[in-house]
């Protein structure tokens, strides 16, 4: 009941009292934001471009990714940077860590918006995880871990000594914990269901986010969210009643990227390292397991065992 009352209280957080005019000026910032070729992704490219930032959009989809470019374009008048990424196959990842810093010697902010939400059970990574927690979190874990001495480079140049990761989670991360029996596909994994599976891998995202903020703190702003109960392509799985009453209670798609922007760009932002914002802007509760810092060293670990020979 908690778990469903939480998300309640978060799915109707009034207006936002933070707006994309409030980001600070962002010239000589550069900045990733993963699957923004749509959806909340696209809107906080948006925002960032016209605060004058180097965006990268890191996607799967080049078409679709030059298609959003164009569309970036037309509406802010500057130019994002495809970058070819598929978080559901580790070598591809890796392939673009390495193009990503074969063109450029810093990063700024790492958004961790991409993901997928409830596909059917089937569906795998190419190396045979969960499609959603291989997405999800692993893909983002190695896909950080890759950039991290970039990042720790970058923060030694800024004059706060710091630079952010904002890692995109949801509500969805109060209705199941980890259980590391079914990262990877098996007869338990099956019977878990495709929305546990997902709650699985938002609960993941915030323990990452936890973990990263605990090793790397002294230059890296690790920050996990809930962008909010928002309109996108996430949605595309859903069917029947299940459909009609998320989209009943969606916000429309800009709201998501306020949340992620406020953690990623304001002032304030540099000081939520470790935290869990929430719609619109604000720090709030997650689950309390997330904090369990025995458990953010046992993923942790699994992480790194998963990508050692990548």
């Amino acid at each position: 009941m908690g778990a469903y009352l939480s998300m309640i209280g978060q799915s109707f957080p009034g207006k936002p009292k933070f707006k994309t005019e409030d980001i600070p000026d962002l010239s000589g910032k550069v900045i990733i934001v993963t699957g923004a070729n749509t959806g909340i992704g696209k809107e906080t490219a948006k925002a960032l471009l016209l605060r004058n930032a180097k965006v990268y959009i890191a996607a799967r989809s080049q078409e679709k990714s030059e298609q959003a470019i164009k569309d970036l374009e037309k509406e802010t008048g500057k130019t994002a940077v495809f970058l070819k990424l598929d978080l559901a196959d580790l070598p591809s990842i890796k392939a673009a860590a390495e193009e990503f810093k074969s063109k450029e010697t810093q990063l700024h902010v790492l958004f961790n918006n991409a993901g997928v939400m409830i596909p059917p059970v089937e569906q795998l990574t190419a190396q045979g995880y969960d499609l959603q927690f291989g997405t999800n979190v692993l893909g983002h874990f190695y896909f950080t871990k890759l950039l991290i001495p970039t990042l720790v480079e970058t923060a030694k140049t800024t004059p706060e000594g710091k630079v952010r990761v904002i890692t995109t989670s949801s509500s969805g991360h109060l209705f199941h914990g980890l259980d590391f029996a079914t990262f990877k596909d098996s007869p338990k994994r099956k019977k878990l269901g495709t929305t546990r599976l997902y709650a699985q891998s938002k609960f993941g995202n915030i323990v990452f986010a936890n973990e990263l903020g605990r090793r790397y703190g002294d230059s890296i702003v690790s920050v996990s969210l809930n962008p909010g109960n928002i309109q996108s392509d996430l949605q595309r799985y859903t069917k029947g009643i299940q459909r009609t009453l998320i989209l009943s209670i969606l916000y429309p798609t800009p709201y998501g990227a306020v949340t992620q922007l406020w953690a990623g760009t304001s002032k304030e932002g540099l000081e939520l390292n470790g935290k869990y914002a929430i719609p619109w802007a604000r720090v709030g509760p997650a689950r309390k397991d997330t904090a369990d810092p025995q458990l953010g060293k046992e993923l942790w670990e699994w992480l790194e065992e998963q990508v050692k020979d990548i």
